[in-house]
């Protein structure tokens, strides 16, 4: 593990600018996002804008799809934690059941094994099902973050995980240390939103 750290560091002077900006907008998303704070949206806009060009160039072709999927749910979410919710004044946080979640977990798998044989039969992309299965998964979850579905913070921890060998393969090293970071900022995240939930919970229980 020592030994990929080193190598990694060690690759740092062929990191492109472009990386460098889109990772540290991807870091101020993330941490704005813990704190339910709406600039959020700005930050990963201007991101996700760069990642699609960077993940193309490396033939990551499902990262490049996704990351103009994130582009329009910036706009999205942002309108959501504005103007979202039953009072349009912006959506609460709220939870999933188990029956929900295993309706999700069995969509991504479907889609997954869908597009990686589609990519694997029709294209040069590399590493067809783990891309198919970080795209699809992190599509949903995108979806609940917009909504401010606490469990999101789960599915990113296995999406996060899975993303960085991913991304050391194709040397894309600083965007592999950003999600290593990741997963410690989503656990915060994940602990952060629940107790608000119970917060929100406890105002709206009758005394």
């Amino acid at each position: 593990m020592l030994d990929i750290f080193q190598f990694m560091i060690l690759q740092f002077h062929d990191t492109s600018l472009w990386e460098i900006v889109a990772v540290l907008l991807a870091i101020a998303y993330l941490l704005l996002a813990v704190r339910e704070n709406i600039l959020c949206w700005y930050c990963a806009l201007f991101s996700t804008a760069i990642f699609i060009f960077l993940f193309w160039d490396v033939r990551l072709l499902m990262e490049s799809a996704l990351n103009v999927f994130y582009l329009i749910m910036a706009v999205y979410g942002w309108q959501q934690w504005k103007y979202g919710g039953t009072k349009k004044s912006g959506v609460i946080i709220s939870t999933l059941d188990r029956r929900q979640n295993i309706m999700i977990i069995g969509v991504i798998l479907i889609m997954t094994l869908i597009s990686g044989w589609l990519l694997a039969q029709h294209t040069d992309a590399v590493w067809p099902y783990v891309d198919s299965f970080t795209t699809w998964a992190s599509v949903i979850t995108t979806v609940m973050v917009a909504k401010k579905i606490l469990e999101n913070w789960l599915y990113w921890l296995v999406i996060d995980s899975v993303s960085v060998p991913l991304y050391i393969d194709r040397g894309l090293y600083l965007t592999a240390i950003l999600f290593l970071g990741y997963l410690v900022i989503v656990i915060f995240g994940y602990f952060k939103w629940r107790r608000h939930l119970f917060e929100q919970n406890s105002l709206a229980a009758p005394t």
